[in-house]
């Protein structure tokens, strides 16, 4: 897989990391909303986490094409059911206590879109021709920008969510704690 790809894939897990803020935070009401939230997200997390990997270690630059297909298509269906659930559970969190509402519907909407993203990426790749490397090494790099895009437009309804109480209640807890792993990325295999 090419760098840009695996730089643009971590990219995606990053603005779950949005999610986490680095302060301390008193409001137990909060912390216990930061917490139904942070403890059913860290195994999406995780899910996030070993579908990155299993794409930065399919291609070593001779493994074969139809392989690497099959990994980053069953990889981007990983990453999209994982920021399904995430989107589910942040909708039944709810909105922060104090807190905006409009905030965690429109990062609950942008997980849901990201999810969606993903889904499209499985099928493009699923579509790349695999008897050429050369071609399917191209197609490989045009699906970078679509997750440079898709990532981009995801962060911005995470910067308003952890603002302030609500990202140092989210800091405090294990289970987001855990997803400062998803976006760090081993150095990717030139193909």
């Amino acid at each position: 897989m090419n760098k840009k790809l695996v730089a643009a894939l971590s990219g995606g897990a990053a603005l779950v990391l949005a999610l986490t803020g680095c302060s301390e935070d008193s409001s137990k009401k909060l912390n216990d909303w930061a917490k139904t939230f942070c403890d059913s997200a860290q195994a999406q997390f995780k899910k996030i986490q070993d579908a990155n990997a299993a794409m930065q270690t399919a291609d070593t630059g001779s493994t074969d094409s139809k392989k690497v297909q099959q990994t980053d298509s069953k990889a981007f269906q990983q990453i999209s059911d994982a920021y399904a659930t995430l989107a589910k559970n942040l909708d039944k969190a709810g909105p922060p206590p104090n807190e905006n509402a409009e905030a965690q519907k429109h990062a609950v909407t942008e997980l849901k879109l990201l999810s969606q993203g993903y889904t499209n990426l499985k099928k493009q790749v699923e579509g790349l021709n695999t008897k050429d490397k050369l071609k399917f090494a191209d197609g490989l790099r045009d699906l970078s920008s679509g997750i440079n895009k898709l990532n981009k437009q995801s962060e911005a309804a995470f910067k308003k969510l952890e603002s302030g109480e609500v990202g140092t209640a989210m800091a405090g807890q294990e289970g987001c704690q855990s997803s400062q792993g998803v976006s760090g990325s081993p150095s990717p295999k030139k193909s």
